[in-house]
């Protein structure tokens, strides 16, 4: 697993990095917590999805947002930090001209910038929001919502409340054209303590069902085919 060093819009952003054996294999990009709490590419959640993501064939990238570990910068309340985002995804993308397709997972304050992200590139075809913080950060961004995904919480999570998070779910299952998914882990909090398994295995469930085709509408499986 490289670790690598890129440029980002406040100077150099630190990063992991495998690539798959495939040219044409989908990117997967993994945004960690909140910067000031902790959150970075090392967060277990974080590690954990990346090596889900790259057993399953996906070309994968985690990376510390701007003012951790050795990422340059500081912390600018989300906006910088979707810049990084955005400047990580170029450059795994230039690597990977021949990937066409690319998927975001993000947990905590990771949620609220991949969201963003996926509304800004349309090669996003699926999404990961774990536990994602709707009554903290403004999701009205979400206008509509251009692809399906899944939204997962637990149910004691304190921090993003379960009926906080189930007022954006239901909010996004009114757009047409895409499936959102929801799991809301039984006894969990924000950190899923005691249920990290649970979660990874939750969402790895998910990944297999939509590389098979499955959890998007009929449309796009149709179009898939072809």
């Amino acid at each position: 697993m490289p670790e690598v060093i890129f440029n980002g819009p406040a100077g150099r952003l630190e990063g992991r990095y495998q690539p798959a054996a495939d040219k044409t294999a989908p990117i997967a990009m993994i945004l960690h917590p909140h910067p000031q709490f902790g959150g970075t590419m090392n967060n277990p959640i974080i590690y954990n999805l990346f090596y889900m993501f790259q057993k399953r064939g996906f070309t994968a990238l985690r990376f510390n947002f701007r003012s951790i570990g050795r990422s340059q910068g500081e912390f600018d309340h989300g906006v910088g930090e979707l810049s990084d985002a955005a400047s990580a995804l170029d450059w795994v993308q230039s690597l990977h001209p021949e990937s066409k397709s690319c998927w975001i997972a993000g947990y905590s304050f990771g949620a609220w910038i991949g969201m963003q992200l996926l509304m800004r590139r349309p090669e996003i075809e699926g999404f990961m929001s774990i536990a994602p913080q709707p009554n903290t950060y403004d999701f009205s961004f979400l206008a509509p919502c251009p692809s399906s995904g899944l939204i997962i919480h637990g149910s004691q999570d304190k921090v993003a409340p379960p009926d906080a998070v189930q007022g954006l779910v239901d909010k996004l299952h009114t757009q047409k054209g895409i499936l959102i998914t929801q799991k809301t882990i039984e006894g969990a909090n924000h950190f899923f303590t005691g249920h990290e398994q649970t979660l990874l295995d939750e969402c790895a469930d998910y990944l297999d069902a939509r590389m098979r085709g499955e959890l998007v509408p009929d449309n796009v499986k149709k179009l898939a085919g072809r």
